[in-house]
């Protein structure tokens, strides 16, 4: 669990003992002086707070359901067309910025999840991530989506 929100809970807690009444919404106003309170401090703390964190992790979920809509859009109209000559599937690695196991796995879901590509497997090394698309039309214009998208939005997340 994350440090300061265990420090938030706690200084709710703590309200609602002082305050004297242990209702629900007293909590919830102990846990937004809590909140308060630590973006106060937050410099003096030397930690990101967790409002700013859960507003990137917003943006991060904004961002797969663009994505989500954009792909399954593009993977509809492929399936429409009666033309296979436009399907172009392929493998291709991905080559990672993070070796951490919760954001490689979260990457490859979000991937897995977006119509269109499969994540298949990360290497020993944690270097890349092996990917498998319905069309590759450039690979490098692929790859570059993935690093500017959902991989800078998890690594700013979660770091």
């Amino acid at each position: 669990m994350n440090q300061m929100f265990l420090v938030n809970i706690l200084l709710a807690i703590a309200w609602a003992a002082m305050s004297g009444a242990f209702s629900l919404p007293n909590l919830i106003f102990g846990f937004v002086i809590g909140l308060v309170s630590m973006f106060i401090i937050r410099e003096q703390m030397g930690t990101l707070s967790h409002l700013l964190r859960a507003r990137r992790v917003l943006s991060l979920f904004m961002l797969f359901l663009v994505e989500l809509v954009k792909s399954a859009t593009r993977v509809a109209l492929l399936a429409l067309k009666p033309n296979l000559e436009e399907l172009k599937p392929g493998f291709f690695a991905y080559e990672l910025n993070t070796d951490r196991d919760a954001e490689i796995a979260l990457l490859a879901g979000l991937i897995t999840l977006t119509p269109g590509t499969l994540s298949v497997d990360v290497s020993d090394d944690k270097k890349y991530l092996y990917i498998h698309a319905v069309t590759i039309d450039d690979l490098d214009a692929m790859k570059a989506d993935i690093a500017n998208g959902f991989e800078k939005k998890i690594l700013e997340a979660f770091r």
